[in-house]
């Protein structure tokens, strides 16, 4: 899959992990494995659900949970206390943390496939 036919739950999904992560001063895993399949995550609950709710989690009802949006992300843990359980947002401190708040879509599109 090249650029042009990214689905745009993606690209959106990725700006908005690079906005936050600059935002908020956090960075991506060392692992970009890590990364590109949490934002894939992401951007498939958007798409089905209307929401980026945590791919990390299980839930017993996705509709449930994307109306309650304590876990859309980024989800209350994230926003209140700045820990993200799917090591997408890491603090620069965390041993998984990389030295990127950017990402290359290219990169990320080889590990998603």
């Amino acid at each position: 899959m090249d650029n042009n036919n990214m689905p745009l739950s993606l690209e959106a999904m990725c700006k908005f992990s690079e906005t936050y992560a600059k935002r908020t001063g956090t960075f991506f895993c060392i692992d970009m494995s890590v990364t590109s399949v949490v934002i894939e995550g992401l951007a498939k609950h958007k798409d089905n659900y209307g929401a980026p709710l945590c791919p990390c989690r299980h839930y017993d009802d996705k509709n449930k949970e994307v109306a309650n949006t304590y876990w859309n992300c980024p989800c209350v843990p994230m926003r209140e206390r700045r820990e993200c359980h799917c090591m997408l947002f890491l603090s620069k401190n965390n041993e998984f943390a990389g030295n990127n708040q950017s990402i290359n879509i290219d990169s990320l599109l080889d590990s998603i496939k």
